[in-house]
């Protein structure tokens, strides 16, 4: 059989006794297929226009209400702090102090080594865990998400940022890029919220983020391996072929075993932390916290020992005091204009997917809706004021927002709570981290992106979809061989290739009549279906436009010419009739109807009948409007599969 092979809907073995007899009917009852009542253009459009971007109807709650009311309902709609903290008490403070003292604890040394990843000064990573998270609760809508700076959306900015400038070399403009690049970052992320298209973010699959994902765990793990084993000369990229090479080039003279003792025994301590807290759930604050306590220990026991004298490589200087204004900073023309808005655009569109996604898992769990299109212009909102007070792209933490959720928050408080937390570690203890170890921070990312790599969703991909499966792997191989841009490149590509190749070439299947029933079903997924002597019914599964119009009527005829050799060679009443059951064909357009125009042609010309079953409403309008449905004969348009093959019953009787 020519064609590409549908492993679900395939073709059955034509047999004697695999054939039906139809149901004799002297005057079958034929149920007309109606033509919808007419629209007027201006309605259908503002019809379409509402489905695309208003399907969830945001403005219900305005419907009826006084104007004050609709006042402090469009406030509550965009900081829905408003609404929610009208019903605040004491009870929701106390989960919430504790959920926001919780994850201070992780976020603080999490920052300081993201903004490392980000090749940022720490203090960076601290300040976008301060305003961000306090613009957040006031605008967005989960209760569970915990802001801040992220690994994978650290990394992909450092690799963007440091293809355009060294930091080593122009450590300013590289800073002033990176503020710029968040500034778009938000721009990107508000506007997609505001025109309500947050339906793009869609288009990168699922099974493309857990190969993205995946890849930039291993290759953020690779790069901690310069803290881990002390290397101070260290590549530049981020491939795991230059990593390993550096490595061990490195390895006779470069490695100091003073920073491989830190940082393994606090690895493994951060592992042990980490297994009991998901054996025993009452335990999650052991995981949370042992970041902050490994950061105390082998910051005191470096400084006791002065193990910095002896190659351990530390913080050093970390600013005091808050967020200074980088509103001057930005770059807002000259050439690294381009460049900050290209690198915006994909940082903040990585950082939008994670987010939302993070958000709609926990949702979810509570029972409770948020809306994507505002959770978009709060993140925007955060990164653009983020981008004026010294932060860098800040996003929901899928590690945090965990803890944040087991810790038992109420409300978007514990994101406040976690603000004040950072504000006194800027104004009081950022000295303290003077001698904190760079190999601590190295176990703490590396112990935090493991999660990442998420295994056993690859081996569920690769068993329910194939191509899937192609989509993760490629986008896991282009990230860790050859860099983060080209992952999530590949993983965008592919996404789009799916959904092609799904458009251009929709599935069919032959139905055949479950026995003791007028149903007819696909004959591959239900080998008891019999087919009608004399009759092929053919299904269309999709919506035939002019990116598959003529796959599907040449589809449609490779199934009547095979069908008609396998009648031949047994024997059986040739095909008078084609029957297309068209109920899963939502929409038709004019390279459509030509196909089934010259489809019918084509079957006129062979003697053999073309007949329709159940045409949707869009599509029956259509198929009037253009008039095929006087070429084909309205009494060739049927309600059901059934009915249609009634009809032709008692014509295969006269000649037979």
């Amino acid at each position: 059989m020519s064609g590409r092979a549908h492993p679900v809907d395939g073709e059955g073995e034509l047999s004697p006794a695999g054939v039906s007899s139809p149901r004799q009917t002297n005057t079958p009852f034929v149920h007309k297929v109606e033509v919808p009542p007419k629209q007027n253009l201006f309605n259908e459009f503002m019809y379409t226009f509402k489905e695309t971007f208003f399907h969830d109807d945001p403005l219900r709650h305005f419907k009826d209400q006084s104007m004050s009311m609709k006042l402090m309902l469009g406030l509550q709609s965009v900081f829905p702090v408003f609404e929610w903290g009208r019903h605040y008490n004491l009870k929701k403070f106390r989960g919430d102090l504790i959920s926001g003292l919780t994850i201070a604890s992780l976020c603080i040394p999490q920052d300081i080594g993201y903004a490392k990843l980000a090749s940022l000064d720490p203090k960076y990573g601290l300040y976008s865990s301060f305003v961000p998270p306090l613009v957040y609760a006031c605008m967005g809508s989960s209760r569970d998400i915990a802001i801040g700076p992220v690994a994978v959306v650290s990394l992909l900015i450092g690799t963007l940022l440091r293809a355009e400038i060294d930091p080593n070399t122009n450590p300013n403009e590289y800073l002033r890029l990176a503020f710029t690049a968040t500034f778009f970052a938000g721009v990107t992320q508000a506007t997609l919220g505001c025109l309500r298209l947050g339906f793009l973010i869609d288009f990168l699959s699922h099974a493309a983020v857990v190969g993205f994902m995946g890849g930039a765990a291993i290759t953020i793990a690779l790069q901690q391996l310069k803290g881990f084993l002390g290397i101070k000369k260290f590549t530049k990229k981020t491939d795991i072929i230059a990593v390993l090479r550096s490595v061990f080039s490195s390895a006779h003279h470069g490695w100091n075993w003073q920073t491989i003792l830190i940082s393994a025994s606090f690895l493994i301590f951060l592992l042990l932390s980490k297994f009991i807290g998901k054996k025993k759930k009452k335990l999650f604050w052991i995981p949370a916290v042992a970041p902050l306590l490994s950061v105390i220990i082998s910051t005191f026991f470096v400084y006791i020992t002065r193990a910095d004298k002896k190659g351990v490589q530390i913080v050093k200087h970390l600013d005091k005091g808050l967020n200074p204004s980088s509103l001057s900073l930005i770059y807002f023309s000259g050439d690294y204009l381009l460049k900050g808005f290209r690198i915006g655009v994909v940082s903040g569109m990585v950082a939008l997917t994670e987010a939302v996604a993070i958000g709609r898992t926990f949702a979810a769990m509570k029972d409770y809706q948020i809306d994507g299109n505002k959770e978009m212009v709060a993140l925007g909102a955060m990164n653009v004021i983020g981008s004026m007070t010294s932060c860098y792209v800040a996003t929901g933490s899928f590690s945090r927002s965990a803890v944040n959720f087991m810790a038992g928050c109420h409300t978007a408080v514990s994101n406040i709570i976690m603000s004040v937390v950072v504000l006194l570690t800027l104004l009081f203890l950022t000295p303290l981290f003077k001698y904190t170890p760079n190999a601590i921070l190295a176990a703490i990312i590396i112990n935090a992106v493991i999660p990442l790599i998420d295994v056993n969703a690859a081996v569920l991909i690769f068993k329910i979809d194939k191509l899937d499966f192609v989509a993760c792997m490629g986008a896991f191989f282009g990230v860790i061989f050859v860099s983060v841009e080209i992952g999530l490149l590949i993983a965008v590509g592919i996404s789009f290739a799916k959904i092609l190749l799904q458009v251009t070439r929709p599935r069919t299947a032959i139905l055949g009549k479950i026995p003791g029933t007028s149903v007819y079903r696909n004959i591959h997924q239900y080998p008891e279906a019999t087919r009608i002597p004399g009759v092929l019914t053919i299904r269309v599964d999709s919506a035939i436009y002019f990116s598959n119009s003529n796959y599907v009527r040449e589809r449609i005829q490779r199934w009547l010419t095979d069908e008609e050799e396998k009648v031949n060679a047994v024997s059986l009443p040739r095909i008078q009739f084609v029957i297309i059951e068209m109920s899963p064909v939502t929409d038709i357009d004019t390279s459509g109807i030509h196909a089934l125009e010259d489809l019918y042609k084509s079957l006129q010309k062979r003697d053999i009948q073309l007949v329709l079953a159940n045409p949707g409403p869009v599509v029956i309008d259509k198929l009037h409007v253009s008039n095929f449905a006087d070429m084909l004969g309205h009494d060739k348009i049927f309600l059901t599969v059934a009915e249609a093959v009634d009809s032709c019953s008692p014509k295969l009787s006269d000649e037979v």
